[in-house]
């Protein structure tokens, strides 16, 4: 399967992704409802490089290509490939990325690492979106770990 740019026809199959993601990990907390993590989705989409595999969409990746940072980056089912096709396509043409994953994700870290990510050091549980305010967010304190990879 080929990325493809993500449309707002995606946005619900994205939120579900994430949603399921929360759904299914035991030590992540739920810090937005469902419906606020679909919306947040939809308002990033004309701001940022969003990329899907699959139609609905089984993997996505979201951009901000003025940092080269990334934001959202799930697959319904890991290790099929899919995510590190979208990573490559998100390589293309830059020369550095940089992303936060949880300190517990230790397979997520394993998977960047295997990419070329290194790890770039702890920060603080970040905000959940660059592209709109979030007051109902109920911080979760799980620590992340930034990762950066260069060409």
């Amino acid at each position: 399967m080929t990325p493809r740019r993500a449309e707002p026809r995606d946005v619900p199959a994205m939120a579900g992704i994430v949603n399921g993601w929360i759904d299914a990990t035991p030590w992540m907390e739920r810090d937005l409802p469902p419906k606020d993590i679909e919306a947040l989705i939809g308002t990033g989409l004309p701001q940022r490089e969003m990329w899907v595999i699959g139609d609905p969409a089984q993997a996505y990746i979201s951009i901000e290509a003025e940092i080269a940072h990334i934001w959202g980056f799930y697959c319904a089912q890991p290790g099929q490939g899919m995510g590190k096709r979208l990573l490559d396509r998100a390589k293309e043409d830059r020369d550095f990325l940089s992303l936060n994953t949880h300190v517990p994700n230790v397979a997520a870290q394993r998977f960047y690492a295997r990419e070329g990510s290194v790890p770039a050091g702890e920060v603080p549980p970040g905000p959940v979106s660059s592209v709109a305010d979030t007051p109902q967010r109920v911080p979760t304190g799980i620590p992340e770990l930034r990762m950066e990879w260069q060409r």
